[in-house]
Formats: structure tokens, sequence, C-alpha cells
């Protein structure tokens, strides 16, 4: 269904607080508007931090009931620092390039060097964000939030996010909950961690995650031959790590590129098939063909780093992060013994808010009790945001309900093809229904069962269906959506295609 988008700038302060400035940011805008008469208006984010907001409008639009689209202005923005916005951030265009150093430090000197890029990327952020750097914080774009509702002429708005979207959503709800007519939150970010923890937590996770990935794969060995345990898959990917770390596939994809990559696995169960195949192929046939499209697919590359540099600029001002490297070694060095999926890929690509120039503030503690209804949603056994955070948030806001996908392993539930979930949010949004409160499934409210595990492609000949350059996965229709998602979570992507599979921190 083709829907029609607007484009609009919406002029803000920089520093909203500073009596006499003339400095500003602009905030682009989409608009899908309502077929007919817009009653209501529903923002959207993706998440993030750093991704650009823009084209979830249309997703969104795209895929909501026709009563819904003929009532709803489906508002989507690229907040401050990113997209279209201006200024945009960007510090280094070439600090992707592959292949980049392996993130495992074997020796000394690979610590130093991975530090003293950090540090370098860090002060390159500080050449180019000048004043801007210092006002990339959650709240400032809750406070661009408020603002766009003054600029559509409304009371009150309705709030869609995703992820990172979450605690922003929170955070806005928090600032101005007089403003919020109805506000979901798919896969909750944790509203008591600040980054630094809540990052190491997200290590363990997305580690169980890869585990339910490997576990699949060991479940269809007929089909890609890699061991039929998930401790023999996990140890035919660590074999392929390592010998790319000898010699990287096409001269580019070494270790880093391969975890870039395969953290896709960690967010959305539909790319399961593709990447299973394309490790088959590598680690049986030594065949690097499908690794090589899915990496120039999935992994990152010299066209993220915008949306890194957004990420960095949010996450290492929103709360205080650790000075001191041993402190990062340390807990590098246990998350990896404990996670090591991407215990230290997490750790290298916080790195730089360990010598960030501008100032953190404290972590904005968000409180949901002036909200008058929330709609949480969360799957079971989602990598990029731990379930507890979904439990967490719904302490915060005593009004919400908690809408829990069981057995769901895809990061981003909603508008992907459960009827459960979707029937749900579509009542909230249409006249504020609910579900019924109860305490019977431990603070849950309502359980959805999963959609269907993807299911495996045989053939590894050149034309299968599985080839990796056409097969859908989560976030194809827009590669923007495959931003870092924090915890929200670091990596890709940072919402699901809601349109592109039978269903997108970092």
């Amino acid at each position: 269904m083709s829907v029609r988008m607007q484009c609009a700038r919406l002029v803000v302060p920089l520093d909203r607080d500073a009596e006499e400035s003339d400095a500003v940011v602009e905030i682009a805008l989409s608009r899908v508007p309502a077929r007919e008469k817009a009653a209501n208006v529903l923002l959207v984010n993706p998440g993030g931090p750093g991704s650009r907001g823009r084209f979830l409008a249309a997703d969104v639009a795209r895929n909501l009931p026709d009563d819904l689209r003929d009532t709803y202005d489906v508002i989507g923005f690229d907040p401050r620092g990113t997209g279209a916005s201006k200024p945009a951030l960007t510090c280094d265009p070439d600090f992707f390039a592959p292949p980049r150093p392996d993130t495992v430090p074997r020796t000394a000197e690979d610590e130093d060097l991975l530090v003293k890029r950090a540090k370098a990327y860090a002060g390159a952020c500080d050449r180019a964000g000048g004043a801007l750097l210092a006002h990339m914080r959650t709240t400032d774009s809750a406070h661009d939030i408020d603002a766009i509702r003054a600029a559509l002429g409304r009371d009150r708005v309705d709030y869609f996010g995703y992820s990172y979207g979450t605690y922003l959503g929170a955070v806005y709800a928090t600032l101005y909950p007089e403003r919020v007519r109805r506000l979901v939150l798919d896969s909750v970010v944790h509203p008591g961690r600040g980054w630094y923890r809540g990052n190491l937590e997200q290590s363990r996770s997305l580690n169980d995650a890869a585990g339910g990935f490997f576990d699949w794969i060991a479940r269809h060995d007929a089909t890609y031959g890699l061991g039929d345990s998930a401790a023999e898959v996990a140890g035919r990917y660590y074999a392929t790590r390592s010998a790319l770390g000898k010699k990287p596939a096409d001269d580019r994809i070494g270790p880093t590129e391969l975890e870039s990559t395969y953290m896709v696995a960690t967010y959305a169960a539909p790319a399961w098939p593709l990447l299973a195949r394309a490790l088959a192929d590598m680690a049986n046939d030594d065949d690097p063909e499908r690794l090589i499209a899915a990496f120039d697919r999935l992994g990152e590359t010299a066209e993220d780093e915008p949306a890194f540099a957004g990420y960095l600029a949010t996450e290492c001002t929103d709360a205080p992060w650790p000075r001191s490297w041993p402190t990062w070694r340390a807990d590098g060095t246990r998350v990896h013994a404990e996670a090591p999926f991407l215990g230290w890929h997490n750790i290298w690509y916080n790195a730089s808010c360990a010598f960030w120039p501008a100032e953190a503030g404290e972590w904005f503690q968000v409180d949901g009790s002036r909200v008058r209804s929330a709609l949480l949603i969360h799957a079971t056994e989602d990598g990029p945001t731990p379930l507890d955070g979904a439990y967490a948030m719904h302490r915060r806001f005593p009004t919400s309900r908690l809408v829990i996908e069981d057995g769901g392993r895809s990061h981003g539930v909603a508008l992907s093809g459960n009827e459960c979930v979707d029937d749900t949010l579509f009542a909230y949004l249409r006249d504020g229904q609910l579900p019924q409160a109860s305490r019977a499934f431990d603070d849950v409210d309502q359980v959805c069962g999963a959609l269907p595990e993807p299911e495996p492609r045989a053939s590894k000949g050149k034309e299968a269906e599985s080839d990796t350059r056409s097969a859908p996965v989560p976030g194809a229709s827009d590669p923007a959506a495959f931003g870092r998602d924090s915890v929200a979570s670091p990596r890709r992507p940072a919402f699901p295609s809601i349109s592109a599979v039978p269903s997108t921190n970092r």
C-alpha cells in the first residue's frame, strides 16, 4: 500500500535554557497525513540513539488498519544531530574502513591500538560537533518532541517508540505528562540503568540471543552441516572468526566485520536462514560469496558513521561513564568471559565515552505516575533490550499494561505480523482500550504467543531462495533502519522492518 509522505523542518533552540542565544537546530520532519480528517497525531521513533526516524512514519502508516489510517497523522522525525536535521553530526567517515582491528585484544599492544582509536574518534567529534555536543541528551530530544507537538497545534499527542525510543518516550512523558494521550513503548529499555551498566547487561543478553540462533542451526543440522548442538555450532562460528583474523574475506571482512554482520541474528530471527547459509558456506566450503554479500548488506560500513556519531553524542552525555581505563579493561575482560559473542565488541563500540569532550549529565529517572495510560510490548528472548527492562518500566508507569510475546526472539514486536500483539495495539490507539490488569503472570497483563521460527533454506546453489542479496531481512527497505540501538542496544537494526518480513543501539 503506497503512502504519501510530506516533509518539513522545525527550528528549535540549541539550548532551551539559555537566556540569550541565537543558536538553533533544525529538526527534519515527515508526515503521512490522515486519509480523511486527522483526529489524532502519532509521533513515531525507531530507536538508536543516532538513527534517523523520518522514514518510520511511512512504515507505521502503511501497517495501520483502515480506520486508523483515516484518522491519524503519523509523524516521523530525525532527532537533533542526526539524518537530515541540521546540523547533523559526522566525525570520521573512515572509522569503519575495513578490516578494523579485532575487538578481542590479545596483547597490550592490541589494547593500546583500540584505546587510541576510541580516543581519536572522541577528538574528531570534539572538532566536528562544536556546541552541538553539549546539547544531544535524551532530554534535549524530548523537549524537541514537545516543540513538534506545539508546531502541529495539538494539545496532546500519541507516541510510539521502539527500543531506545522507549526511553525517549518515557522521558517525554515524564517531562510533559499532560501532553501525552497514548503512549506505546516496544522493546523496552531499563529505566533504572545508565548506558554503561546497561551495555554490560546487554552484552550478556545478546550472547543468550546468539545461543538461540546457534541452537536453531543445530536443530537444522541436516540443512547446514554445522553441528547438532548449539555448542558445536558456536565452535564453528568462532573458528570462522579466528580464520578471518588470519585472512579477511575479500580483504575486508575480518573478525570485527563478522561480528557486526552476525549481530543482526540477535535482533531478528527472520535473518537466521540468510546468516546460517553464509556461515555454512564459509565454514564448510571456504566459500565467502554469501558472507561478503551479507556483510555488504548488514555489516557496519562508512554509511553508518553519522549514526554512530549521533549514538555516542547522546549516550556519552546522558549519564556518567568511567574515565579510568582500567575500569573498562576489567569489565571488558569479565564480560567477554561471560559473553564472548559481543562482549569486547560492545566495550569498544562505546569506548569513546571514556574520552568524550562534552560533560555528561546525571541519568534522567523517568516517572510515569502522572501519565494516564501506557502500553508496553516486549519479547521474552529479546537480545538488545533484556526482558527485565520491561518489568522495570512497567513499575515506573502505574497505569501501564505489559504485553509479552512469549518465546519471541526478535527485537521490535509490534507491526511485525503478530496479530495478538497488533490487535492489542490497534485497540489502544483506537479508543484507549488496554488489557485488563493482571498479576497472574508476575506483572504481565497479557501474553501473546510468538511467531513461528523461520524455516531453513536447504539449497546452497546460486539460484537458491536463500540468496543473501534478495532474502528478506528486517530493515531491508530502509538501510538507515539498521542504526545502532544501544540498550537501546548496540547494533543493528534499530527497529524491525514492519513490511519486509513475515513477522532495528545498536
